[in-house]
């Protein structure tokens, strides 16, 4: 079936108006602002429901970024209000403090180093939104959901997500729905954590898995079984917190073991 991103685009705006009203009427929304695609997307559709008053985007460089000109074309051309907070010293003190313990020191992993900065910026998202009556908007899509493209308790989270069940594809086409930047919204997605794109990352483009998903075309064999491998892998990752039955309570309701 085409997707119709302008009857998408218009019931997004919609539910995020439905959204605040009934979860935080008169809140503000809090969003990082990457300078990517998605933080882009979800930006131009807060706007739009809410207003860029109630719009406040977050810059959160790890020292130096290299592409943070395009996080300032975000809000620039929305004309949001945003706040720019270095996470490096946090970044660097937590590495620095747990390489002080024997047992630890070495063994910091490379996918620790990247998962912290992510964490941190959740962190400071709440940090943030609690500042200024705000609610922090996920980002993600469903492309990246889908393989588990997103870190746990890091930039997977928030208190509502626009993009959610929508591919990269049809996320690009809100962009340009909504009349956003065409090198932000076309920009190649990367994490920014390790150098490369997220497409080298996974070993196959998002063309193909949007392909997958919506209208069950298979790539070849070899990028099957790698998205297939990630989807089981990392579908804990949308989901709740499990927790354990109340043993001490027979009587009451009994949960799967």
């Amino acid at each position: 079936m085409k997707f119709n991103v302008e009857e998408a685009t218009e019931r997004l705006v919609k539910w995020i108006q439905k959204w605040f009203e009934k979860n935080g009427k008169g809140c503000n929304a809090v969003i990082g602002i990457s300078g990517g695609k998605d933080s882009t997307v979800c930006a131009g559709l807060l706007v739009k429901a809410l207003g860029k008053d109630r719009v406040i985007g977050v810059l959160m460089p790890n020292g130096i970024q290299s592409d943070i000109s395009d996080s300032h074309k975000v809000v620039n051309f929305l004309g949001i209000k945003h706040y720019t907070i270095n996470i490096q010293e946090a970044y660097d003190s937590i590495l620095k403090y747990m390489e002080f313990h024997d047992d630890l020191a070495g063994r910091v992993t490379k996918q620790t180093k990247e998962n912290l900065p992510p964490r941190l910026r959740m962190s400071t998202l709440y940090a943030i939104s609690q500042s200024v009556n705000g609610r922090v908007c996920n980002t993600c899509n469903l492309s990246e959901d889908w393989v588990g493209y997103s870190t746990r308790y890091g930039d997977s989270v928030g208190d509502f997500s626009p993009l959610s069940n929508y591919t990269v594809t049809e996320v690009r086409q809100i962009g340009h729905y909504l009349g956003l930047p065409s090198e932000l919204v076309d920009k190649t997605p990367a994490d920014g954590l390790c150098g490369k794109s997220d497409e080298d990352n996974l070993g196959f483009t998002y063309a193909e898995l949007d392909q997958y998903i919506r209208d069950g075309i298979l790539p070849e064999p070899k990028k099957k079984i790698e998205i297939d491998n990630r989807y089981v892998k990392n579908r804990f990752k949308l989901e709740l917190m499990q927790c354990a039955p109340n043993y001490g309570y027979p009587d009451t309701l009994v949960y799967d073991e």
